[in-house]
């Protein structure tokens, strides 16, 4: 009986939690059906308010519209060829460093570690200007090639530390068998324990899609053409040609579709999500 109502009053105490994250989550499913509705119908619809009635069907052809007239495409092309590399390349880099990070004792590990997390903690706008210098002087910019490495590099740190959790919660009877065998350390890592840090993997690697996917201050500053824009920078300048033409199904459309993917990635992809963070928290 006792046990019965102190976990009652644990869920009591747990309600308010819940209502809030409850709002928050029937707020933002309204907004995107509204958002969906309104990509489905015309721009007299959407300013009359009447984008959820499809008095005049459901019009398919705002999408087609938003990908090719107002260069989603291209856009869209251009995110994906920068969140795909830099999230491929920020992982090659990071998880060997951060392997050798967590698994050997030697001179220099806590200072790398704590420079690692300082990284994470600066402000990008504090560091633009010396690094469009720095592209300006190598040649690299209004180009693809400095952003995807801009993208790269500002992905390290926080791959690096997330995947140092990660290896520190592997056990070490794997490398110590390996050892045995003559395996020698590298080999040990790309054949062993790489792949037993998958879940790890993937969970950073959807992490650094989005952040890059969704990034649009340094698109901003690097991206001096629309041939190089992100989605982000891209349907701001979609956003603006349409306070000329008026098509609002057309903008509403380009907004759903430069959405989708992080959509499909946390519908899809949440118990890896979760899996991978939990796994990195316990210790092998």
């Amino acid at each position: 009986m006792k046990k019965n109502k102190l976990k009652l009053k644990r869920q009591l105490s747990l309600l308010p939690g819940h209502l809030v994250v409850g709002i928050w989550c029937l707020f933002t499913v309204i907004m995107l059906l509204w958002i969906v509705a309104a990509s489905l119908s015309t721009s007299p619809e959407i300013m009359k308010g009447e984008a959820l009635k499809f008095a005049t069907g459901f019009h398919f052809e705002n999408y087609v519209r938003a990908w090719t007239t107002n260069n989603i495409s291209r856009f869209f092309m251009n995110s994906l060829l920068y969140s795909v590399t830099a999230m491929i390349g920020s992982v090659l880099i990071s998880a060997p460093a951060a392997y050798v990070l967590a698994r050997f004792v030697f001179k220099g590990n806590l200072v790398i570690r704590s420079s690692f997390i300082t990284a994470m903690s600066i402000p990008q706008i504090m560091i633009v200007l010396p690094l469009f210098s720095l592209a300006t002087r190598a040649n690299l910019s209004g180009s693809k090639i400095v952003l995807i490495l801009l993208y790269i590099g500002m992905q390290i740190p926080y791959t690096t530390t997330f995947l140092m959790t990660f290896f520190a919660g592997l056990s070490r009877s794997y490398e110590e068998a390996a050892a045995i065998d003559g395996c020698p350390p590298m080999k040990t890592f790309w054949v062993i324990m790489l792949p037993l840090a998958q879940p790890g993997i993937v969970t950073v690697c959807i992490f650094n899609f989005m952040n890059i996917w969704n990034e649009y201050f340094l698109s901003l500053i690097f991206a001096s053409s629309e041939k190089n824009m992100s989605v982000g920078l891209g349907l701001k300048s979609v956003l603006t040609a349409m306070q000329y033409s008026g098509d609002w199904g057309g903008l509403f459309a380009a907004v759903v579709i430069v959405f989708m993917p992080t959509l499909l990635l946390f519908i899809f992809l949440s118990r890896t999500i979760i899996g991978g963070i939990t796994s990195g928290g316990v210790k092998g």
